[in-house]
């Protein structure tokens, strides 16, 4: 398990302000999710937490460890895997292959070998399909993928951006049942989402964000019965 702490962070794209004094605190075992519209600047907390993009002021902290400014494979081999929005699978690679790019920095045979039929477990499909190119893979067969590939670098911190995007339900529910199973097993997740009643139902804590900065947050309970979260994204 592993905790992150966001402190007061501040990023920008050139001299255009999208992050502005963003706090946010995921606990050990934890599943907590932030919402917002596009645009809001989710998806750049997640590029910023595993150094894609660096913070011009704030704290990024793993376990009581800064990393803000830390290169991306050092943010890796401290445990945070990243589901990026849009999978970014390597479309012409076979799911075999793009699973073990999931483990690159590991060198454990015997345990690569078993988390990978850990995965065929979380997925069966994938078992099923796993010479195929991941670009013949459906929209939901890719999201899998890509979360398969996650889970191979074994992190103890999962970021997961928009992982219901384009899914139909019965697929987003075989996802976030995937999600609480490894939520169950220790695994830290936080989770950037649009679809808020999906999000706020596995979550113990959340987060709504707007250009830039956090304007609720709350456990998931009061987020779900809050009139504000309720109009503007519980429908």
């Amino acid at each position: 398990m592993a905790s992150l702490a966001l402190r007061n962070l501040h990023v920008a794209y050139g001299k255009t302000k999208v992050l502005r004094g963003v706090s946010i605190q995921i606990p050990d075992g934890h599943i907590v999710s932030l919402l917002g519209a596009n645009g809001a600047g989710k998806t750049t907390i997640m590029h910023t937490i595993v150094g894609l993009l660096r913070p011009g002021a704030g704290e990024i902290e793993i376990d009581g460890i800064r990393v803000g400014g830390l290169d991306t494979d050092k943010i890796v081999a401290r445990g945070v895997a990243l589901v990026p929005q849009g999978r970014q699978l390597f479309a012409r690679m076979s799911v075999r292959d793009n699973l073990f790019l999931g483990s690159f920095l590991r060198r454990d045979a015997d345990g690569i070998q078993r988390d990978m039929e850990r995965v065929f477990g979380l997925f069966p499909v994938l078992q099923q399909r796993l010479e195929q190119a991941a670009m013949t893979l459906s929209g939901g067969e890719q999201q899998m993928l890509a979360i398969g590939r996650a889970l191979m670098s074994r992190p103890t911190l999962l970021l997961l951006d928009e992982p219901s995007l384009g899914l139909a339900p019965l697929l987003v529910r075989q996802i976030y049942q995937v999600i609480e199973e490894v939520n169950r097993e220790g695994l830290t997740v936080f989770l950037v989402e649009q679809n808020a009643a999906m999000a706020l139902k596995v979550s113990t804590y959340a987060y709504v964000m707007e250009t830039g900065h956090i304007v609720i947050e709350g456990d998931s309970g009061s987020l779900t019965a809050n009139p504000r979260v309720r109009e503007a994204y519980l429908g």
